[in-house]
């Protein structure tokens, strides 16, 4: 299902995938679903391949994917500023949608653009969000350890480079990046929703993925990371792989709770 809205830029493009109860008085969770693509690329059709997808099938849920703006169009914040316009239409349609929770999440630049939401979200919105699902994401515009001279699978640190400067344009370089550009900047993570994540070794972003679990959890937020062995940026992609199926069943696992009301738990 498509529908479009209109959010600062324009009409913008939603799909809307609904999986679970046919009742339509049973609610379900809503999953705001960003895809990645480095901010400069993709399509809000990534959502039919992706793990928000796959966490509605299992569970039941209404996944939402927006066709954001991207950075080649209109840089930052033009894609934060469709991505909170997504999260605030779910929120006013949340009887129309048939939710009852939101949950926020995305690959690489979409999990990057999710930490984003969650974080703008948090100081300006003030939308409850029960969970957030940032996957290998795209948070530090500034080299770690792992993103500088790494030559891994798909994403390396000469794209990464580009992909940067073309979503910061003039700010890229400079030392005033705000932290919804680039969440790493923020100091304060208290107040954050819960966070399950993965990433690979020896990609790019394993290094800003670990920062941000930590930083999470020195402020008290509860959030997990799971870590495996490998260089490919997106490396869930490979379905057949055993590492994506053992990172697709524990994200399956750590979600569970926040999937299901307490009387579903209570009724397995």
């Amino acid at each position: 299902m498509k529908r479009v809205i209109q959010g600062p830029g324009g009409s913008m493009k939603l799909i809307v995938l609904k999986y679970g109860s046919t009742d339509e008085n049973k609610k379900v969770p809503g999953i705001l679903w960003i895809h990645g693509g480095g901010y400069a690329y993709g399509a809000a059709e990534m959502v039919y391949y992706s793990m928000g997808r796959a966490l509605a099938r299992r569970y039941g849920g209404v996944v939402v994917s927006p066709a954001y703006r991207l950075s080649g169009k209109a840089p930052y914040p033009a894609a934060l500023q469709d991505c909170c316009a997504a999260l605030e239409y779910m929120h006013k349609h949340a009887d129309e949608l048939g939710i009852d929770r939101i949950i926020v999440g995305g690959e690489s630049a979409g999990g990057g653009l999710a930490a984003a939401v969650c974080l703008y979200n948090r100081d300006h919105g003030k939308i409850p969000v029960s969970f957030q699902i940032p996957l290998y994401p795209m948070l530090d515009c500034e080299d770690t350890d792992s993103s500088r001279d790494n030559h891994g699978h798909v994403w390396n640190t000469r794209r990464n480079h580009r992909g940067w400067k073309q979503y910061l344009g003039e700010m890229y370089g400079g030392g005033q990046v705000p932290k919804y550009a680039s969440p790493s900047r923020e100091t304060d993570y208290t107040g954050l929703p819960p966070c399950y994540t993965y990433v690979e070794d020896g990609e790019p972003f394993y290094d800003e993925t670990l920062t941000y679990i930590r930083n999470l959890q020195e402020a008290g937020v509860e959030a997990q990371v799971d870590v495996f062995h490998g260089n490919t940026h997106g490396f869930d992609a490979m379905f057949w792989t055993k590492q994506a199926r053992e990172a697709k069943r524990r994200l399956m696992q750590v979600s569970e709770k926040y999937f299901r009301t307490e009387k579903e738990k209570q009724d397995r």
